[in-house]
């Protein structure tokens, strides 16, 4: 075993608290890392599932040969050291805006970096776990230098201060760094910290055991990634405008975080005025009335006056529930205040929805809607799920056969259910499992569709470009507890997909997805 160093500055005992408190930042910042892969490539590519499991388990693995490839490095424990944590603190603090600007830059239009962030977060889960698993062996060997003492004891103290540290890491990012700082300059400040600390560890403890050379090497190291991570920081404003005017084009009126997604307004008013949802096209002027008309007018047949809204909080689904003469009270269930505040004080985006919150019959609440439905106030005539794709991880919830159970408890006798359920037409597989769910919630169906030629898509159906006319349609399913009858008013003049050729289109024996077994994919 390995002599104690003899040129400690500090005492054995001090010298381990300084290791063991590197430790607990070190792997903070690892953790941090890890997070913001999680969640940037969750909101830039959706499915947020597949993205941990992708992030987690090419991390995971490259730890693992990273602790093998320090064994190379173990005579220089401290030099090694440095250089680890220098090069994690560049490529963990610059990884977010790597992959912001290559979602941003290349997205999906066909190049040969198309789909470019795909690639970057593996490269990144990649490096960013070889360097996490270089540390401890590293730390290991610097420890006994500083005190001779039994492996599995020096084993223990390591990983007790590293768990500690992931800890606070993973309790920093959600509730600290991106509500305060944001995802990009709280992975810059992130990486400025994990530098700082390694490089104190190295130079305040051992600098005795580096030559001159190396000393240079480490110091130069540091600077420049410091400067790196500095300069960054100071560019990241318009490096996030410019980005952010890739995604959404050139007319970005309003883009805020509002702690539940990001919103962003792009355009003026009628049919120029867009709406996003953490990237994703939600509303958009030039056609959203074919939408919002497809997915009330079927429902409001029969008595109604009392709806309740599911999600909705742009307001538009509610402009068209109060066209309908009769309606004496719309709840609207939003869990993003953000969304209902830019509804109420936008003036495009008020002027579209007809200034329906000021109108004394509608009234919100914010709050999840499968949680409310557990125990809503009163039953409704009419309610109406406006809620986004079920391919999107965190929607499947609201397109589980418990949700719908909970939805038809909140019907009235005769009270009928209307449903967005994706594209019909380009993905077949999603809208029927949502008809298949319904009716094993069990609930009478009849799914109908709208189609469009009016908004232009190139890299998806949720993601907009200029200079493409892909049609847009929607599909639509109408519940209820006997056969509901399709003969919404104003229904006519839409571009309809009919409900005959829906049938024959039909993908049967679908399994209904469930809260522990989701059956959409995105």
């Amino acid at each position: 075993m390995m002599e104690p160093s003899t040129h400690l500055p500090v005492t054995p005992r001090t010298g381990r608290f300084f290791v063991l408190a590197g430790v607990f930042v070190c792997a903070a910042c690892g953790l941090v890392y890890e997070l913001e892969l999680v969640a940037l490539a969750s909101y830039l590519i959706g499915d947020s599932v597949t993205q941990a499991s992708v992030v987690l388990s090419v991390m995971v693995f490259a730890m693992g040969l990273g602790s093998l490839l320090a064994k190379r490095l173990r005579r220089r424990a401290a030099a090694g050291f440095g250089l680890v944590e220098a090069a994690l603190a560049l490529v963990g603090g610059l990884s977010a805006m790597a992959l912001y600007a290559a979602f941003a830059w290349t997205g999906d239009r066909g190049e040969v970096w198309a789909g470019g962030s795909r690639y970057l977060l593996v490269a990144f889960s990649l490096a960013i776990g070889l360097l996490i698993g270089a540390e401890v062996p590293l730390l290991m060997v610097l420890i006994q230098r500083i005190r001779r003492q039994d492996p599995s004891g020096a084993v223990s103290d390591l990983f007790a201060a590293d768990y500690v540290g992931a800890l606070v890491g993973g309790l920093a990012f959600p509730f600290l760094l991106l509500p305060l700082l944001g995802q990009l300059t709280g992975a810059l400040i992130t990486g400025a910290v994990n530098a700082v600390a390694g490089g104190a560890l190295v130079f305040g403890l051992f600098r005795h055991d580096l030559s001159v050379r190396g000393r240079w090497i480490l110091i130069v190291a540091n600077v420049t990634v410091l400067g790196l991570l500095a300069s960054a920081a100071v560019l990241v404003g318009d490096f996030e405008a410019a980005a952010r005017r890739a995604v959404y084009g050139k007319e970005v009126r309003v883009a805020v975080q509002t702690g539940v997604q990001e919103v962003v307004l792009t355009g003026g008013r009628h049919d120029s005025l867009d709406l996003y949802l953490d990237g994703r096209l939600r509303v958009s002027g030039r056609d959203e009335h074919r939408y919002h008309r497809a997915l009330v007018g079927p429902a409001m047949s029969g008595s109604h006056a009392r709806v309740l809204i599911l999600g909705g909080g742009d307001g538009l689904a509610a402009r068209e529930v109060l066209r309908h003469p009769g309606v004496r009270r719309v709840d609207v269930v939003e869990l993003d205040p953000g969304v209902v505040r830019l509804a109420r004080h936008d003036p495009a985006l008020s002027e579209l929805n007809g200034r329906v919150y000021g109108d004394p019959r509608v009234r919100v609440v914010h709050a999840d809607a499968f949680h409310w439905l557990r125990s809503p106030p009163r039953t409704y005539d009419v309610v109406i799920s406006d809620l986004p794709d079920p391919g999107i991880t965190a929607s499947t919830k609201l397109y589980s056969q418990e949700f719908y159970g909970l939805a038809s408890r909140a019907l009235a006798d005769g009270g009928r259910l209307a449903v967005h359920a994706g594209p019909m037409t380009s993905r077949p597989h999603v809208f029927w499992t949502v008809e298949a769910t319904l009716r094993a919630a069990g609930l009478r169906t009849e799914p109908y569709g709208v189609g469009s030629r009016l908004s232009a898509f190139a890299a998806g159906p949720d993601r907009a470009a200029e200079g493409s006319s892909r049609p847009r349609d929607w599909g639509f399913v109408l519940a209820a507890r006997s056969r509901p009858a399709l003969d919404p008013p104003g229904m006519a003049a839409l571009p309809r997909v009919a409900v005959a050729s829906a049938e024959r289109t039909r993908m049967r024996g679908l399994a209904p997805s469930t809260l522990v077994h989701p059956r959409y994919t995105n």
